[in-house]
């Protein structure tokens, strides 16, 4: 099973973008992703991106999240 967190691209360096995680400000690989851009939303497992999220979907799991965190 995989656990993966969407995170929204602010800056791209090479292969290396720095992205916003709900505030939190983390450098990730896209190599996985190369067509990413500033402003796409990605699915990041383990410092890499695996997946281009639109912007729903995105919302949707970190409304996801909130519910989980809520429970505890």
């Amino acid at each position: 099973m995989c656990l993966a967190i969407p995170a929204k691209i602010i800056k791209i360096d090479g292969f290396i973008a720095e992205v916003d995680i709900e505030g939190n400000i983390k450098e990730v690989n896209i190599t996985l992703t190369p067509e990413a851009k500033v402003g796409d939303y990605l699915l990041l497992h383990a410092g890499y991106a695996i997946q281009i999220l639109d912007e729903k979907s995105a919302n949707e799991i970190f409304e996801a999240w909130d519910d989980v965190y809520e429970a505890f």
